[in-house]
């Protein structure tokens, strides 16, 4: 094991890394849209209706809106206050992880499970581009930590929290919360044989604590949507929030109805998992592989050196999740956790069996998924968006040293595995946080117009659109969304500005309007990247433009 003292150290810089994350400009689309629902709450004291844009929104509970609406009241209308909450659930999920690994495994396997978490590249991604999967998976593990702990020790107080915990995650996404955590309780169970723990008074309290943690959202929903059967919600009136989020919710998302499909590929998380968990996949996997091989040469049956709810879990969460029609990157965060576990024990075996050799060859691993990363932050940092300051130039080789320090120190393998695969994680997210995201950001044109709109003092109730796009981030930026019109009715709005495309304002242009004033922004989507515009000398080909302009009446 790494010293305490090396141990706090990684665990400083990657809260340091994690907190630079919090200022970031919001990504567009979700982080954007998720945090204009919870400026609508905080601003309106709504705290009931649910809205996106202009329409009801029925997809997810409200759990993750209140606590963003709950920071906004508490901190201001902030994009850092809107990411506190999530940061909050991946710190507590770290800390699940240490005690469930504990509890599993012993205390090395549990902190070194933290450590793995936290450095996991969706999780890293997951305190920046912030969706409801950051609290679901913080209060999962949370609640999946408690749960086991009750099977194993019979104590009331986790049998309560895990409760709690499992009913926050219900309130955050719905049913899928509950997937993910009983499949992993019911591995466990199946394979210590310890049914009799779910049958005594205690699981009533676990219920009845579950039951009166969810009942605020499913008052939520009755209030917005059971109460008013008239309101049309994807084309159907007569719509249940209760029987919604109870029910129909988990079905929607398999069949891909109501939200549609996007894809089919049975192996999009298998493919997916390859960077979700960098820098550790190739350790992650060949735990997974280690772990399968020893339960099928116990023929699965009980020993007790040995657990099977990470693995099980894990298998049975991909079988589940793989089947859904609707499918995207972030579901796999609520399976890092199991994976932090079960590459923790791994190495720890490796570690206590004295399997040098095998360990060697981890080693060489990382060494070079540690290289990749090292030329592709010097590409971020030299090619796709150049410094500009001294003082980067210092801090990049100031990194640069310390990772070849250790990369050369002689110590102990398992010491240098996790040393260089966090090194890995922090080098590559620094560079995201500190560099590459605020240059990026700057192609998000609603961001980019907010701030031409603050500098230059643009009335925001007087801005404009002529389409329904939406315009997450102006609209956050703004602290107001922007209104929708039909080029017919400009001539009447007196002092009217207008957010535009290029070819919105050729529309402009042709009907015969003028204006005085025109502000243009670059435009990329910048969550689907691509080589032509990390490339800097093909960047304009791809770039689009926005355009706000003041109407001359």
């Amino acid at each position: 094991m790494i010293s305490n003292t090396r141990y706090w150290l990684l665990l400083f810089f990657i809260s340091v890394v994690y907190i630079a994350g919090l200022f970031s400009t919001l990504f567009e689309n979700d982080s954007a849209q998720f945090a204009v629902m919870a400026m609508r709450m905080a601003q309106e004291n709504d705290f009931i209706n649910l809205i996106k844009g202009t329409n009801e929104y029925l997809d997810k509970p409200h759990m993750h809106y209140w606590l963003a609406a709950l920071s906004f009241k508490i901190f201001g209308l902030h994009d850092w206050a809107y990411r506190i909450p999530g940061m909050l659930a991946i710190f507590l999920g770290a800390y699940s992880c240490f005690g469930l690994g504990r509890l599993l495994y012993n205390e090395y396997v549990g902190k070194t499970a933290a450590l793995i978490f936290l450095t996991s590249q969706t999780i890293v991604l997951s305190v920046i581009d912030v969706r409801t999967d950051a609290v679901l998976t913080g209060f999962t593990i949370f609640a999946l930590w408690q749960l086991t702990s009750y099977i194993n020790k019979n104590f009331l107080l986790n049998i309560v929290l895990g409760a709690f915990g499992a009913g926050i995650a219900f309130s955050t996404k719905g049913q899928i919360a509950l997937v993910v955590l009983g499949l992993p309780i019911l591995c466990h169970l199946a394979y210590t044989r310890k049914w009799i723990q779910f049958i005594n008074w205690r699981v009533l309290i676990g219920v009845l604590v579950f039951a009166i943690t969810i009942t605020p959202i499913l008052y939520a929903y009755y209030l917005q949507f059971d109460l008013h059967p008239e309101k049309i919600i994807r084309g159907q009136s007569n719509r249940s929030g209760i029987f919604f989020i109870l029910w129909e919710q988990s079905f929607e998302r398999m069949s891909g109805e109501g939200i549609g499909k996007n894809s089919s590929d049975y192996f999009f998380f298998f493919h997916t998992f390859l960077w979700v968990f960098l820098p550790w996949t190739l350790i992650g996997l060949f735990a997974y592989y280690c772990k399968v091989k020893t339960f099928i040469k116990l023929k699965f049956k009980y020993n007790p050196k040995y657990e099977f709810l990470t693995l099980g879990g894990i298998t049975f969460i991909f079988i589940v999740i793989s089947f859904a029609q609707f499918k995207l990157p972030h579901y796999l965060n609520i399976v890092i956790p199991l994976f932090a576990i079960l590459t923790a024990a791994y190495l720890h075996s490796l570690n206590v069996h004295s399997k040098d050799k095998t360990i060697k060859i981890i080693l060489g691993i990382q060494y070079f998924i540690f290289a990749l990363i090292f030329v592709g932050t010097t590409l971020f940092c030299f090619y796709v968006f150049e410094f500009e300051s001294i003082i980067s130039y210092v801090l990049f080789a100031v990194a640069g040293v310390i990772c070849i320090y250790f990369t050369l120190k002689q110590e102990a393998y398992a010491i240098r595995v996790l040393t260089i695969a966090s090194l890995a994680s922090l080098l590559l997210n620094s560079v995201l946080n500190f560099h590459f995201y605020p240059n990026l950001l700057a192609y998000q044109a609603g961001s980019a117009m907010a701030k031409v709109v603050a500098k230059n003092n643009i009335p925001v109730d007087k801005i404009y659109k002529l389409s329904e796009e939406h315009t997450w981030s102006l609209d956050f930026y703004n602290q107001k969304p922007v209104q929708i019109t039909k080029i017919d009715a400009l001539e009447d709005i007196e002092d009217s500005w207008v957010y535009i495309s290029g070819d919105e304002l050729l529309q402009l242009r042709d009907v015969g309007l003028d204006w005085d004033q025109q502000y243009e922004v670059d435009d990329f989507r910048i969550t689907r990247l691509q080589a032509r515009f990390l490339n800097p000398a093909t960047r304009k080909k791809v770039i689009k433009h926005k355009y706000l302009i003041h109407l001359v009446n």
